[in-house]
């Protein structure tokens, strides 16, 4: 980029632009491919990459986001002494052939404070209508408590029906608390979350900024899909609240996603991360105003679930300087013997994760990738192009799913171990959006979930190298630029 300094406001564009490089590279400390990424965008956008900064890129590591000093959270740990059962014990009694994971358990545990819960019983949905479905049941069988955090909820038929059913709930005085993302949120009117609110209900929003409508957070979303029900049930996976999710959307098609319905011990540590990040809304905590609610929205189950998968609920985001989901995953690709399948609307990956696939490869494992055939975000795609193209070349099996648009996020290892959540395979999921996730230890439901990627290969076509090599010089040139963005999209 050139610079003209035959006026006053070039010059001062250039100044700022110079204190704000220094800013990048000697305070903020980022990665070296953000750092990269930002001062290209600075110096060849100049005011526009300046706006782009001011709106995208906050440091949040120093920012005290979450309240773990509270009546609830002591509550909590007290009431998880007394009922939880010794989780790594039982593992190894219930599922020997699963101990070289152990160490998986025992990061996630250090690291994200996830406890091991192990008598869970879970169930897989793959279409939209299964998913809404049973949360709806879920919810209008709920007696105590309805608390459900999503992304994005928007304000079509599905919307209105989810809308409708929280608030007939709440006026018939079950505890409805909604929590959501600013900006995913926006579809809601007043007048509906007004309604909720006149019939006992709560809503709120995830991290509010304080200069609404201005938003200088963009780029650090609440990207959590969480349901809990009476303590008892939970959701977690990949699905918001839409019509496109139930694929009546015609421009992306039939939807396939990934969500989860869990019974059993790991339904606590989500009602716990609900609660957590209620607290950031500005909204009273129950437990912190009276501990001795705990067993109302943390009730004995044990009686009432046989099952036996095993499961730690782990949870990152930007406040966090460990990327905790990405260092999840980046255990289970370096522990894999056999196989590793991928679904991810996005693949934009940082160089360890690349590393680790590509070790994975040369080490003999099979490498599965799966990515949609349409774009949702068009700059994101092509990035995505040309990160799976790049692992073609050691022996990865690439498919673009042809039905639809898909917004699974799974990995799953030798049918043994297992991720799903809000997570995808990208750097913002990894770094800059909080997100949640399933680490499942179990090989029903490792097994059930590489088949569904099994029959979506079925509905998918095979990306090779010499498809790769042949794709239009335009292709390559939009994906070079994306890739050159990657670290900030």
């Amino acid at each position: 980029m050139f610079y003209s300094f035959d006026n006053s406001f070039t010059l001062f564009i250039f100044f700022i632009n110079l204190l704000l490089s220094f800013w990048i590279i000697f305070l903020e400390r980022k990665s070296p491919q953000s750092t990269f990424a930002w001062l290209l965008a600075l110096w060849v956008f100049p005011v526009v990459g300046f706006l782009l900064y001011l709106f995208l890129s906050q440091n949040l590591t120093r920012r005290k986001i979450y309240r773990y000093n509270t009546p609830e959270e002591t509550a909590y740990e007290q009431f998880m002494k007394q009922w939880l059962l010794p989780g790594p014990e039982r593992f190894e009694e219930e599922h020997p052939e699963l101990i070289p994971y152990k160490s998986n358990i025992e990061f996630h545990t250090n690291v994200a404070k996830a406890l091991y819960t192990c008598n869970n019983d879970v169930s897989i949905y793959v279409d939209g209508h299964q998913k809404f479905e049973a949360l709806f049941k879920a919810i209008q069988d709920a007696t105590v408590s309805i608390h459900l955090e999503y992304y994005i909820i928007k304000n079509d038929e599905l919307g209105k029906t989810f809308m409708a059913l929280l608030t007939k709930k709440a006026n018939e005085g079950v505890e409805v608390r909604l929590l959501f993302d600013e900006m995913g949120g926006r579809y809601l009117p007043h007048h509906t979350l007004k309604q909720l609110k006149n019939a006992g209900g709560e809503y709120g929003r995830f991290f509010p900024t304080k200069l609404r409508p201005i938003n200088l957070r963009t780029n650090y979303r609440d990207h959590r899909k969480i349901g809990v029900i009476d303590g008892r049930i939970a959701f977690i996976g990949g699905y918001n609240v839409g019509d496109e999710y139930l694929g009546k959307k015609k421009k992306m098609g039939y939807w396939r996603d990934t969500h989860l319905k869990i019974t059993g011990y790991a339904v606590y540590e989500l009602q716990r991360r609900f609660f957590l990040d209620w607290r950031t809304s500005g909204n009273t905590d129950p437990i912190d105003d009276d501990p001795s609610l705990i067993h109302r929205y943390y009730p004995d189950i044990l009686v009432q679930n046989n099952g036996s998968v095993g499961i730690q609920i782990v949870s990152s985001g930007p406040d966090d300087s460990n990327q905790t989901i990405k260092q999840g995953f980046l255990r289970m690709i370096m522990g894999a013997e056999k196989i590793i399948s991928i679904q991810s609307p996005y693949f934009v990956l940082d160089e360890s994760i690349m590393e680790a696939l590509k070790v994975a490869l040369l080490s003999g494992v099979r490498v599965r990738i799966m990515i949609p055939n349409k774009p949702d975000h068009i700059f994101i795609y092509w990035a995505t192009l040309s990160y799976v193209g790049e692992m073609l070349p050691y022996g990865a099996e690439v498919y673009i799913y042809n039905h639809g648009f898909l917004h699974s996020k799974v990995i799953t290892v030798d049918d043994k171990i297992a991720a799903v959540g809000s997570c995808n395979f990208d750097i913002r999921s990894f770094s800059l959006n909080f997100e949640s996730n399933a680490f499942i230890y179990d090989i029903k439901i490792s097994k059930a979930l590489r088949q569904y990627f099994d029959q979506d290969i079925n509905k998918s076509i095979r990306y090779d190298q010499q498809m790769y090599n042949h794709r239009p010089r335009r292709i390559k040139m939009k994906e070079s630029i994306s890739r050159l963005f990657g670290p900030v999209l």
